[in-house]
């Protein structure tokens, strides 16, 4: 080897080392060790609650100018003598591309002191929140699987006041309602991991440590995926669909879903494409399709109700595909009593609103782009959908006149 590279191969040093195998346990418990004391040495270098107050002490005395409203300000001259008093660790923190990043158009150049401090709040939480995320993260790669964030969200549930209330048997399914969310955003490829950099930049820890505020609004607690109302009312709905109490889902229980108006071959179509036991879907599968119907407009969920339309998985839906599904439309039409609509004139009208690269198919792409995929995807899979499309005009003006009729 050392000829044929040309003698350079004894003086390369060794840059990759794969990661021991399980069978190989004191490399693994070595390993573990070394990250939990780099972390720890990590957690040391984060300011810690004593040493924010002391930075908000000196901020507020080194204030210029005039307020700005009712904001403090603080120009560059008196932020590079509040850089050179505060402790090496705020240092960071005070660098020239901070200052220009929290400009607020303020005239005088100034930039909010509250702005600042609230900037290193934010960055000291992220920090701590990166540190906490890797302790469970066992391979050490910058990923989360399944279980670790089971585990990081079962030890959090104790520091979450809003959760005081469920009870301990619910805590598994408390935990599972929580993690579908993190993965049917994050992994949409379904690849069984994470990365915690995903976790720190959506705002799904936000809603979850939102439940540490004891007097969240209930409005904010029905809006929050992870609070106690939303997880307990996801769960009920479970436990009312599944009408023989067997813990799973069949095709027909699921067709009662909502207002019960999905079509017969959207349901088959779902059951074909997610995974299920015996022809019958668990919990976890029922998440994912809480999550898809929930948030239509997401990317992830026209990714997941897009499988479901594309029968043949060719990657784009053609006019064969449109006519499969809207047929089962016309047919609960004629159920109802109503003159099913032609659909060529809906295999229009959807076509005119995507408005596809290519004039006879539909990609995933061209479904997110035109901003129409939700519209889309409810005239083609539910009756009330199509109907709420249909009528969208009447219903535009009746909220219309309910409007004046509350103001009069």
């Amino acid at each position: 080897k050392s000829q044929k590279s040309g003698g350079t191969f004894n003086v390369i040093p060794q840059f990759y080392k794969p990661l021991p195998g399980e069978e190989d346990v004191l490399q693994q418990k070595l390993r573990e060790e070394a990250r939990a004391q780099f972390l720890q040495r990590r957690s040391k270098l984060l300011l810690d609650n004593a040493e924010l107050k002391e930075l908000w002490v000196v901020l507020d005395t080194h204030t210029s100018g005039p307020p700005l409203g009712e904001e403090q300000m603080m120009d560059w001259d008196q932020f590079c003598v509040v850089r050179e008093l505060v402790s090496p660790k705020c240092k960071e923190y005070f660098k020239h591309q901070v200052f220009a990043k929290l400009q607020q158009g303020d005239r005088l150049g100034r930039v909010s002191i509250m702005a600042l401090f609230n900037y290193v709040m934010r960055k000291v939480w992220l920090h701590q929140t990166r540190i906490g995320l890797s302790l469970y993260d066992v391979t050490g790669q910058g990923f989360l699987r399944e279980s670790d964030l089971e585990n990081y969200i079962l030890e959090l549930i104790e520091t979450l006041p809003q959760l005081d209330g469920l009870e301990k048997s619910f805590h598994s399914f408390y935990v599972c309602t929580a993690v579908r969310k993190f993965f049917f955003f994050l992994d949409p490829l379904r690849t069984g991991k994470i990365k915690i950099q995903d976790v720190l930049a959506c705002s799904f820890l936000d809603d979850l440590l939102e439940l540490r505020d004891q007097e969240l609004p209930k409005e904010l607690q029905e809006a929050n995926w992870f609070s106690a109302p939303s997880a307990l009312r996801v769960y009920g709905q479970y436990l009312n669909l599944d009408t023989d109490h067997n813990g799973m889902l069949s095709m027909e229980e699921l067709g009662r879903y909502g207002t019960g108006t999905l079509t017969q071959v959207t349901v088959q179509r779902i059951f074909q494409e997610c995974l299920t036991y015996d022809g019958e879907m668990d919990y976890k599968t029922y998440l994912d399709f809480v999550l898809a119907m929930e948030n239509k407009s997401e990317p992830q969920s026209l990714q997941y109700l897009f499988r479901v339309l594309d029968t043949r998985h060719e990657g784009f839906l053609s006019v064969f595909s449109l006519n499969y599904f809207f047929r089962a439309i016309q047919e609960e039409m004629r159920k109802h009593g109503q003159d099913p609509v032609p659909f060529l004139d809906v295999k229009d009208e959807i076509f005119d609103m995507v408005a596809p690269a290519d004039p006879l198919q539909i990609t995933l792409t061209d479904l997110v782009a035109s901003g129409q995929g939700d519209t889309v995807v409810s005239i083609l899979t539910d009756l009330n959908g199509f109907w709420s499309y249909e009528n969208r005009e009447v219903l535009v003006v009746d909220s219309g006149e309910g409007a004046e009729n509350t103001e009069l």
